[in-house]
Parts: structure tokens; C-alpha cells; sequence
């Protein structure tokens, strides 16, 4: 499926320079899908504030998975051959697991869920499921992809490595069909062992023209899985 470029939006960004040397870069504007492809563009995300506030970020210590740096164990590699995966089969379903109010430091509104499956409909925000041997939903992770940039925004389990399972084909994908660069935001402590670095806000924003100028490895792909 190619993308359908939605309305422009009249939400003005601060350029980079203007941005202060702290995460939060903008607060305001709404979800409209042509302010948030503007944002992603601009190497922004949103993320609501604990006030409720709509908040656009670009981290100070961006992080990356360089698809070569990808780590799979052979525990994980096992759990690969258990799983069955699947790409945006169920971009509800996931985006609702991601959203799930039991889990810690939850930050994915009902607007923002909203606002993704919308991109979803308009073949910007992409999702993997995983599937245990019952046919049940177990894990998966959504994000948006632009030309060869893939900002991962979420990511869920319920069973054993489901999440790092997806990972693991999302990766393939960037990496077989041209993608340039796997944004994962902030570096966490499992992100980290899976491969992902800091490459900084600087280095990010200098990386990003190419990322964005080079193909959707999305496109098509509906095709080739069958």
C-alpha cells in the first residue's frame, strides 16, 4: 500500500536551532495526521505530558538500532521458531496491548491511539504481531514509517520474548527492503541489549534528510507476504 499524503498542517515547529537543550521541544498543536508526519520530518514525536499537555520531543541522547547491531540470542532465535509473525494484521489489537492501563508509565491516550490507527488507514503507521501456536495475540510493536525512517513507537508482550520477536522481523524488513534507519527514541536497558546505540540529537537530525529521501520498504510488502 502507498501512503496517502494527508492535508498540510498549520502547526508551526521551532526550527532546531531555537530548540532548548533539553528533550521537550514544543508544547500544543494537535493530532491531525499532517502535523504529526510534519513532526516526524523535523525529527519530533508526541508524547502527552503528565498534565495532559500534548508534548513534541527530539531527545538530547537520541537512540537507534543499526540493523547490523541487532543481538539475537539463541534463546531468541528459538522464540523466533515458535512464534508466527505477522505485518499490520491486527494494528488495533497492538496498539490497544501497547495501551494497556496495567502496565508501568503507560503514556498512550485514547487520542493518541486514535491518532495512529488513523496513519494506519492512510499507510503510515505500520504494525507486527506475533502469534502463539493457539492463534492468540501475544506480542507486537507499532510505528510510523517515511521513506527509510521507521520511528518505533510502542511495544508490547504477553508472552515470553513476543515483543523481541517482533523486533527481530521488523529488522528484516528495513533490512532487506532498503530501509536506512530504525529511530527507537529514547535507550532503555533492554532496547540497549538488543543493539540499539545513542547516536545523539545532532547526529539524528544530520542522518534524517536520507532516511527520509530513500524508499518505503512497506510498500509492496503486502504483495510478497501473500
Amino acid at each position: 500500500m502507498t501512503a496517502f499524503e494527508p492535508m498540510p498542517t498549520s502547526v508551526r515547529f521551532p526550527p532546531p536551532h531555537l530548540w532548548p537543550d533539553d528533550d521537550l521541544v514544543a508544547v500544543g498543536g494537535d493530532l491531525e495526521p499532517g502535523t504529526v508526519l510534519a513532526a516526524y520530518r523535523r525529527g519530533l514525536f508526541p508524547m502527552p505530558l503528565p498534565t495532559g499537555e500534548l508534548g513534541w520531543w527530539s531527545p538530547v541522547d537520541r537512540a537507534i538500532l543499526p540493523f547490523h547491531r541487532l543481538r539475537i540470542s539463541r534463546s531468541l532465535s528459538r522464540s523466533c521458531r515458535r512464534y508466527t509473525v505477522s505485518v499490520d494484521t491486527d494494528p488495533t489489537g497492538v496498539v490497544e496491548g501497547c495501551a494497556d492501563p496495567s502496565r508501568p508509565n503507560g503514556w498512550i491516550t485514547p487520542e493518541i491511539k486514535e491518532a495512529y490507527l488513523l496513519l494506519h488507514r492512510l499507510g503510515w503507521m505500520h504494525s507486527f504481531e506475533v502469534w502463539d501456536d493457539q492463534g492468540d495475540l501475544v506480542g507486537g510493536l507499532y510505528g510510523v514509517a517515511i521513506g527509510g525512517l521507521f520511528c518505533g513507537e510502542s511495544m508490547f508482550h504477553r508472552a515470553r520474548d513476543a515483543s523481541k520477536v517482533a523486533l527481530v522481523h521488523l529488522v528484516s524488513v528495513l533490512s532487506e527492503r532498503g530501509g536506512v534507519m530504525l529511530d527507537v527514541q529514547w535507550l532503555t536497558p533492554h532496547l540497549e541489549s538488543l543493539g540499539a546505540e545513542i547516536i545523539g540529537r545532532a547526529a539524528y537530525l544530520e542522518r534524517l534528510p536520507e532516511a527520509l529521501a530513500a524508499p518505503d520498504p512497506f510498500v509492496g510488502l503486502d504483495q510478497e507476504m501473500g
